[in-house]
């Protein structure tokens, strides 16, 4: 049996906004492959590889615009789009190991009492920024989606509010 959810199930079944859905499909980035008798966007398996891929090359840092060239060039396989998610996360994880050790090393130096050299503490900063560039970006990422369901919040109490009025 084929499973299809609508706009408001996707959304919450990936943690998307039903607004980036809609401006998804607005942009005819991502479409869903039916629709109800009533018009209600209606999305099926097919429809969640899609919007994994294109999930997972925004993750890569790709635009949008890019992202709908790619996928519509089809220019690079979903297998090729899950091997450069498993090399960035990789490359993530040899940062924070990176940091670790920075750190390991600092509180070694410094619970010997040993004088630390200029090196330990530029070191440990580079890899403190790098970490943290990386924490930066998710932290948006969050706010962006928490700032995105408030506006829904917001637009569905508005309608709510008119529509008790008339």
């Amino acid at each position: 049996m084929k499973r299809n959810w609508k706009v408001g199930d996707l959304a919450k079944q990936t943690g998307l906004t039903v607004r980036t859905l809609r401006f998804y499909d607005q942009i005819g980035l991502f479409s869903p492959s039916g629709k109800t008798e009533s018009g209600h966007r209606l999305y099926d398996e097919s429809d969640l590889s899609r919007l994994q891929q294109i999930i997972s090359l925004k993750e890569l840092g790709l635009s949008l615009e890019e992202v709908k060239s790619v996928l519509n060039d089809e220019q690079i396989s979903p297998v090729e789009i899950v091997n450069l998610q498993i090399a960035r996360i990789k490359e993530q994880i040899k940062l924070q190991q990176m940091l670790l050790e920075q750190l390991h090393h600092v509180s070694k130096s410094m619970q010997g009492m040993a004088p630390l050299a200029v090196e330990d503490f530029t070191d440990l900063m580079q890899a403190i920024k790098k970490s943290h560039e990386k924490l930066v970006i998710g932290r948006r990422t969050s706010w962006e989606h928490h700032l995105d369901l408030l506006g829904d919040f917001i637009a569905e109490e508005e309608r709510e509010s008119k529509s008790k009025e008339d």
